[in-house]
């Protein structure tokens, strides 16, 4: 059995041996080296990474002494690419809790049964050249012991941060082995409670670095700035090892590389040197500019590039570089979908690329400190960083007291510790606008010895907790070293009262989580953008979250697909909790980042007087003027482009307005739809993007009035033949066949030209496969049987019947079991001699039941019907709460490409404010549906039930026919799976529904469908 001390259960105990942590840089020996930052081309860094040798123990207490040896033969053991985690690799299993501990909360004690993962690498020093040499472990989950030619170097803890171990004793010139014990829990975990799948091992990359015996071993760059912005002070500190006989080279080179101080300073144990900038260029995440400190010691050269910014709170109100500003974030976890939480450099970069191109400005690094490099590119790129600290203990509330270990003195130390070697290590990052305390960890004095040490080393940012502000168990201590109110999830109309109404609290609000984007959503952006535009002390917010957590696995049979929490027999587990991101775990967008991104878009356009051309363009960026956009515009008439046209000069201040002419002719008459669709196209090439990227756009109906629709009079149209039998009324023209069933209530059969046109009898419906948003509502829809309603036919009527036409009118009603019927009304069925039939519906919804997911009519095509155009909010799905990235004009599709494949199959791939569709085979046959009013269209290989029952998409058996809902309404989607209930405005909440559709069958080249939309049956 191994013999070492147990550290691992001691919270007085967090690091043995480790350096003192400080700012990350690498050094190189020369400018041009420094300059490209690639740290593997440095002569002083070796990576480590790559191919180890792996042994998975169950338990610690299985682990034999001696295999950290110099000699032991380690070749029976496995091989095991390092940076990873060991559950991704077919060792111990992927487990998934978002709150709960996975092991008994009894801080700090840990299971015995506590896996372990041992680690051996060799490596070659060369001839000694007098240099030191540090082991560094960027990220190690849980604790790790280190051994270094058998001899015991030392151990460290706190996952998501860098640990560094002076090896220079301990190698020799020639081979080396480096054993490395990895320990699944420690009792560092009890701070590592976050919402995420619990992976261990060296999970991010490992490396040595050579210095010389006199070297920088810390700096600290601050920048201050005038109360007028046009004169900065750049103050580096640092912080140095050994003695050196030469001098410290410092150079500061501006945006352009022009040289602006060039001076030596003395060697000493801490100097300082100060630098005065004229008129610098101010960093922020629109124009991210960097200067370049490089520091020249002997042969090392060190690179620290530096932004000059301010941020500061005044007037209850954030303002950077003096301006109030609004974050337009995301939450962001380290994830990927075959590497768990090992995230290469070029995944970073492209999470970061992505968010550009949809205008996200910052990130909370939730909830732990990133890579030191993903800082680095959103210093380059363009970020606002919430720099968070690698804790949160959220299942002590489930043990029974969320503050419990944040206010147990014995965790004093590891708060400490977790905060500093943060703010340490990221210090010199002009991104980081923030300093976070951690996440749902309650509020202890724990906290409050973090924000005070934070506020000590460096007054330059603001401190974030949202467990000091948020009004869930909410203690007696004083929380005013929080300098932002926080909150996750509120109500509008809470945040609202709040600053309005409440004296007490006058600091920025800030929204450090809020729609939930967990499948189909979030459906509430644009209501919380309206209220954060309102104030300036709304001070923006950040969505939960990022991306969709999965592991990329396969079934027994060989199916790949995306797991979460319980595929792999995990408990206690969250399910799909993991699945809330606004991008799926390969990167591609949910419709939800295309509706944040409009809604979050940079510049805004309202219509004046659209008879005129006449719009207002204000440009809601801070630092930059529009003239980096132009401004696109299009007329479209029934979806058909008839005019456009550019307008290049956009010389607008930032959050300046401007009236501006488009010169497109306004409509004589009112002939068909008339829109007009302004958008704003990038002038020039960006890392993200290329010339021609569109940023934003906005849509305006032409105020002509509605098409005055042709009609059809009754009595031009060919006769009908009626034949009722005691079951079926049997309605024939001259190209069509319908058979209405009178026990069902509605048509058995529909053909046309002798082509069937249904599979089964149309029925009514209110159903929908629940979104995940509607996990908090959708058992008291099953209460009231809303996923198994019946029909109850109470009769069947002939109301009016000529040669022209026959109308058959059903009451009915729709009820579950046990309850009341949920509606109760009639269907006027209409049949023409043209073979149209006009759907006319009244209905009642009995009171005192929840709001339904959807009212319509759904009718069952058959296979081959796989043809879509619709005139609606499009190309991608839509809804009442959620079609802002959405535009409405005529849209073709197939049905398979209208399907939105989530990871838990749900409601998906509806069209908001649909004015007509029409489905059709290859032939261009099929059903044209026309609206009296506005309808919510659908078409899917899948009924409401096969995507209810389904936890996968893989587990989806494809129909071939084709099902259609022709809705009323379809509620809002929202964001309540983790937030606040749907807005009252966006469920379907009548009480009384009146609702008409025409249903007519076609042959598309026979027929122009415009023409056919704009007429109306007489008599």
């Amino acid at each position: 059995m191994l013999c070492v001390d147990k550290y691992w259960e001691n919270p007085d105990i967090l690091h043995v041996n480790c350096e003192k942590p400080h700012a990350y840089f690498i050094p190189y020996e020369n400018e041009a080296k420094a300059k490209k930052g690639i740290r593997g081309n440095s002569k002083y860094f070796k990576s480590l990474n790559g191919s180890w040798k792996f042994k998975y123990h169950d338990s610690v207490h299985m682990v034999e002494d001696g295999f950290y040896a110099e000699n032991f033969d380690a070749s029976g053991w496995d091989d095991l690419k390092v940076p990873s985690n060991w559950q991704m690799h077919g060792y111990d299993k992927p487990h998934y809790t978002n709150v709960n501990y996975p092991y008994p909360c009894d801080p700090p004690y840990v299971p015995d049964s506590n896996p372990a993962g041992l680690y051996i690498r060799d490596f070659i020093i060369k001839e000694a050249d007098n240099k030191d040499l540090y082991l560094v472990f960027e990220g190690v989950d849980s604790c790790f012991y280190v051994w270094v030619n058998g001899r015991f170097v030392g151990y460290s803890q706190v996952s998501h941060m860098t640990s560094e171990f002076n090896i220079s004793e301990y190698v020799k010139p020639g081979n080396n082995r480096l054993a490395v014990m990895v320990l699944k829990w420690c009792d560092g975990s009890y701070l590592e409670d976050q919402d995420m799948w619990r992976l261990s091992g060296i999970f991010r990359e490992v490396y040595l670095l050579a210095r010389n015996k006199a070297h920088i071993s810390d700096i600290f760059v601050k920048t201050e700035l005038n109360s007028t912005y046009t004169e900065g002070t750049l103050k580096c500190e640092l912080e140095l090892a050994g003695s050196a006989s030469s001098d410290i080279r410092v150079v500061l080179k501006d945006i352009h590389g022009d040289v602006l101080y060039d001076k030596a300073t003395p060697f000493a144990s801490s100097t300082s040197v100060e630098i005065k900038v004229q008129n610098p260029d101010l960093w922020s995440a629109e124009a991210p500019n960097l200067y370049e400190l490089y520091l020249y010691l002997e042969d090392e050269v060190i690179l620290q590039k530096v932004g000059f910014r301010e941020i500061k709170v005044k007037d209850s109100a954030i303002l950077l570089n003096g301006k109030a500003i609004k974050f337009k974030g995301v939450n962001r976890h380290d994830s990927h979908p075959e590497l768990g939480h090992t995230t290469p450099l070029y995944h970073m970069k492209n999470d970061l690329l992505i968010m550009k191109r949809h205008n996200i400005n910052a990130i909370r690094t939730s909830h732990y400190p990133n890579d030191p490099r993903f800082l680095e590119l959103c210093d380059e790129l363009g970020f606002y960083v919430i720099d968070e600290a690698d804790l949160e203990t959220h299942g002590a509330g489930s043990a029974g007291n969320i503050d419990m270990i944040s206010r147990d003195p014995r965790f004093e130390k590891a708060y400490l510790d977790r905060m500093q070697r943060m703010v340490e290590r990221d210090k010199n990052h002009p991104c980081v606008c923030f300093w976070s305390l951690g996440n749902e960890s309650g509020f202890g004095e724990n906290h409050i010895k973090m924000a005070q040490w934070a506020k000590s080393r460096d007054k330059s940012r603001l401190i974030h907790y949202e467990g000091a502000t948020n009004e869930w168990g909410k203690n007696d201590l004083d929380n005013s070293c929080i300098d932002v109110y926080s909150r996750m999830y509120p109500p509008i109309s809470e945040m609202k009262d709040l600053v309005e109404n409440r004296e007490s609290e006058k600091r920025p609000y800030i929204l450090c989580e809020y729609c939930h984007a967990m499948g189909n959503g979030p459906g509430d952006l644009k209501d919380y953008w309206d209220l954060m535009y309102s104030n300036p002390r709304y001070a923006g917010g950040f969505v939960w979250e990022w991306t969709d957590h999965a592991v990329k696995t396969k079934t027994p049979d060989g199916i790949e697909y995306y797991a979460y929490g319980g595929d792999f027999g995990d408990k206690p587990n969250d399910g799909n909790f993991c699945m809330d991101g606004l991008v799926y775990p390969d990167r591609t967008p949910h419709t939800g980042l295309l509706e944040l991104k409009n809604v979050i878009a940079p510049v805004r356009t309202e219509a004046i007087d659209l008879c005129k051309g006449e719009i207002k363009v204000t440009n809601l960026y801070y630092f930059t003027n529009l003239s980096q956009l132009v401004l696109n515009w299009k007329v479209e008439k029934d979806g058909e482009i008839i005019d456009r046209g550019e307008v290049e000069d956009l010389d607008i201040a930032p959050q300046e307005s401007m009236t501006i002419t488009l010169p497109y002719e306004y409509p004589a008459k009112a002939d068909g739809r008339y829109f007009l669709t302004v958008y704003y196209t990038q002038n020039v090439d960006t890392e993200w993007a290329e010339k021609g990227y569109e940023v934003a756009f906005q849509q305006f109906e032409l105020p002509t009035g509605r098409v005055e629709k042709a009609v059809i009079s009754k009595s031009a149209m060919p006769d009908i033949n009626v034949e009722k039998t005691e079951k079926e009324i049997i309605i024939s023209g001259s190209d069509f066949r319908y058979v209405f069933d009178q026990v069902l209530g509605s048509f058995t059969r529909m053909e046309y030209n002798g082509v069937p046109l249904i599979s089964s009898a149309p029925k009514f419906n209110v159903w929908r496969a629940p979104t995940d948003n509607d996990r908090n509502i959708v058992h008291k829809w099953r209460e009231e049987g809303y996923d198994r309603l019946g029909s109850k036919i109470y009769g069947i009527q002939i109301t009016s019947q000529d040669d022209k036409h026959i109308t058959i009118c059903s009451e009915f009603s729709l009820a579950g079991y046990i309850k009341k019927p949920v509606l109760r009304g009639k269907a006027y069925w209409t049949v023409y001699g043209s073979g149209d039939i006009l759907l006319d519906t009244q209905m009642e919804v009995r009171e005192g039941i929840p709001y339904l997911p959807r009212f319509g009519l759904q009718i069952v095509m058959p296979e081959g019907n796989e043809l879509v155009e619709y005139f609606g909010y499009g190309p991608h799905e839509s809804y009442i709460d959620k079609h802002r990235s959405t535009w409405k004009s005529r849209f073709e599709s197939t049905v398979d490409g209208m399907h939105e494949n989530y990871l838990m199959p749900q409601e998906n791939g509806s069209h908001y404010a649909t004015e007509w569709a029409v489905v059709t085979n290859k032939l261009g046959m099929g059903l044209l549906f026309i609206g009296m009013d506005d309808f919510s269209f659908n078409a899917s290989h899948y009924t409401p039930e096969d995507l209810t029952d389904a936890m996968h998409p893989h587990e989806l058996k494809r129909r071939d026919e084709t099902i259609v809902h022709i809705d009323y309404m379809n509620s809002g989607v929202g964001s309540n799976s983790c937030g606040p209930e749907l807005l009252p405005q966006y469920r379907l909440s009548q009480k009384e529904i009146n609702f008409k559709v025409r249903i007519k069958p076609v042959f598309k080249d026979d027929v122009c469908l415009i023409d056919e939309v704009n007429t109306q049956i007489q008599g």
